[in-house]
């Protein structure tokens, strides 16, 4: 007996005979094969749920380009912006994003001033500092929303409480004495401070009783170094009222004014690739080391991991769910008081004017204007 499958290939190549009936199949093939090779093509498709993003109806004449200057070298300190690059979170806004290498031998203020980053990763400390020379920079979003620096002590030196640092040496890296001196003044105590560069050795090694340190960074480098974490006591600088915030994202104003729309897109992407690397905390190691190792850069895994784990609690702070981009007044001011009292500023500039949250540029048009106390 003829089994039934062979029968209907047979009736079916009989039915396709006509060069009528096989043209139609034909063009049929070819419309499928044509809809699988331009969905597999297109940018930014999401691993998870199978979708293909799309441009705004907009954008639909070609992505804009956007420069991002970091403050340091490629590592998990800035794995969201890295993953969403990869994983075409930035596309899906309709943004061909570069992260910028890091050159420390070009002054900050350059790649904003003449225009070759459109946006910049700055410690605030550093923006208000460009504001006041003039460089006419705007706080768009503020991720982090406390300081991470800190000073770290050894235990065995018996440095217990802040009091025990009066009279003892400090070493801080050069450029970053102003948070060790408000502190120091603050609370009456008498601390020789050392300027260092970017090394851990001369705490290390008893050469200095306390030393300046990241909590994503350092403190994680010192451990890794033989000491662990009940050896050593560390006195954040946001738990003694200097809470100074760090990873602020700037544009220059007549960005803004120019293309609000850009701005507000592209804190939209970097919050939605940032809660991306937080949620992926693997895959996004993975991305940021193989950026870093194609840059010759030494990683490992352990500290990247330590570090990506640490800027989560510095963006998602205990009691929220999602990133806040919010600067408050109070953190503004009070930087700018200190500031100001240490001769580094001459004039307090407005908050509202040093601040222009990305959520009111959506009501902007490309022509409006807005108020930089210049």
């Amino acid at each position: 007996m003829i089994p039934f499958a062979l029968i209907m290939i047979v009736r079916f190549i009989r039915f396709i005979a006509t060069p009528f009936r096989l043209s139609i199949v034909l063009l049929c093939l070819i419309s499928v094969l044509f809809t699988s090779c331009k969905r597999s093509n297109q940018p930014g498709e999401d691993p998870e749920a199978g979708a293909v993003y799309s441009l705004p109806d907009s954008l639909k004449g070609g992505l804009r380009k956007v420069r991002l200057m970091p403050y340091w070298v490629t590592s998990a300190q800035f794995a969201g912006y890295y993953v969403g690059i990869e994983k075409g979170i930035f596309l899906k806004h309709g943004i061909d994003l570069e992260v910028l290498p890091f050159d420390p031998y070009k002054p900050t203020n350059k790649d904003i001033e003449d225009g070759h980053a459109d946006f910049a990763l700055l410690w605030m400390v550093n923006a208000i500092g460009l504001r006041s020379q003039g460089i006419d920079i705007v706080n768009i979003a503020q991720f982090s929303s406390r300081s991470s620096l800190m000073l770290l002590a050894k235990k065995k030196s018996g440095i217990t409480k802040l009091s025990d640092l009066n009279g003892k040496t400090a070493a801080i890296w050069s450029g970053f004495e102003l948070q060790p001196r408000a502190l120091f003044s603050k609370y009456k105590l008498d601390v020789k401070m050392i300027s260092i560069g970017s090394t851990n050795t001369l705490f290390l090694i008893d050469g200095a009783d306390v030393i300046n340190a990241n909590w994503f960074d350092e403190y994680h480098s010192i451990m890794n170094n033989g000491y662990d974490s009940n050896e050593l006591v560390p006195f954040f600088f946001a738990d003694y009222g200097l809470n100074f915030l760090e990873d602020g994202l700037y544009c220059l104003s007549e960005k803004i004014r120019s293309d609000p729309g850009l701005c507000y897109d592209f804190v939209e992407a970097a919050m939605e690739s940032w809660m991306y690397a937080f949620n992926h905390p693997e895959e996004s190691l993975d991305i940021v080391i193989r950026i870093a190792r194609k840059e010759n850069r030494p990683v490992n895994r352990s500290h990247q991991k330590w570090m990506l784990s640490r800027y989560q609690e510095l963006y998602i702070p205990k009691g929220q769910k999602s990133i806040s981009s919010v600067l408050l007044s109070r953190d503004y001011n009070n930087i700018c008081g200190i500031m100001l009292a240490s001769s580094l500023i001459k004039r307090v500039i407005p908050y509202d004017s040093f601040y222009i949250p990305f959520k009111t540029m959506k009501q902007f048009s490309a022509v409006a204007t807005i108020k930089t106390g210049k």
